[in-house]
């Protein structure tokens, strides 16, 4: 029961994060897009420095609920994040949320839920370190075309290509989380002068900055939803790639297809609301 609680504060306390990030980040000059200088003003902004406090409040609140409760029971529930996020913009914006955005809110946090039920990712054996080189280079190489590809573009397209590079990149951070508490095991000593702690470290930080830039690019609907969707899935992957864990076939391929169906088409609504625009919550 502890673990479900922390995980709905974990949703909630991400839904106030992102929401408070997005307000300061909308008033920031699209000259700072990419840049240090939209970290160094978005630092002097006080609802930037709430919605930092929100994002590790979920964050640490997440990690206690995993203490507590296994990652199937938790994850789902801190994905339901999207309807708070929604409700809470709304609140702070002052905006009128339209039938489209709700619908299609529930409806990727719905089908991402399912798709995380069915595979349920399973426990395998360590790395190899020719296999990280080989997946740090594609995972570069694959963020940098995105941010490439979104600089082209602008509003809800730019925030959403620069939310699947965030969304990737929290996936990734996580994944060098884990090998970095395998090699913990061999102590403090052996952590700090192995790469596993610092890779995440920049993973992380890179991450938080292009989430910044998806929340000054265009609207939450269109940023929020392709990291959400993006980290855990992105996650998953990294998990069969690097620690051979197993995902659940057979039968269960059928609800995995079915929750990414509800989440595409969850996909379509948003993009379909009028809050979608390049500027909805402006003003």
């Amino acid at each position: 029961m502890l673990g479900v609680v922390l995980a709905v504060c974990a949703a909630a306390c991400n839904a106030v994060g992102t929401v408070f990030q997005r307000k300061a980040a909308r008033a920031a000059p699209d000259s700072e897009t990419m840049r240090p200088a939209l970290l160094w003003d978005l630092m002097r902004r006080p609802p930037w420095l709430v919605g930092i406090a929100g994002m590790i409040g979920g964050f640490l609140c997440q990690a206690a609920a995993l203490h507590f409760a296994p990652l199937t029971l938790v994850q789902p529930i801190v994905v339901f994040e999207l309807p708070l996020t929604l409700a809470v913009a709304a609140v702070v914006f002052g905006r009128r949320v339209d039938r489209n955005a709700v619908w299609g809110t529930l409806a990727v946090s719905a089908g991402l839920t399912l798709v995380l039920i069915a595979l349920e990712p399973r426990p395998g054996p360590a790395s190899t370190g020719a296999s990280w080189v080989l997946v740090i280079a594609v995972t570069l190489v694959v963020v940098a075309a995105l941010v490439l590809v979104g600089l082209r573009t602008r509003g809800s397209r730019r925030a959403a290509l620069f939310g699947v590079g965030a969304g990737i990149g929290f996936g990734f951070t996580a994944a060098l989380m884990d090998e970095a508490l395998r090699v913990l095991d061999g102590g403090v000593a052996a952590l700090l002068s192995d790469w596993p702690v610092y890779a995440m470290v920049a993973a992380g930080i890179g991450s938080v900055f292009l989430t910044q830039n998806a929340l000054q690019a265009g609207p939450i609907v269109a940023a929020q939803p392709a990291i959400t969707t993006c980290d855990p899935l992105a996650a998953i992957a990294y998990g069969v790639l690097m620690f051979g864990e197993q995902l659940r076939a057979g039968i269960w391929l059928v609800p995995t297809l079915i929750g990414a169906a509800i989440a595409i088409g969850g996909t379509v609504a948003l993009a379909h609301s009028p809050l979608a625009e390049a500027q909805p919550d402006g003003g």
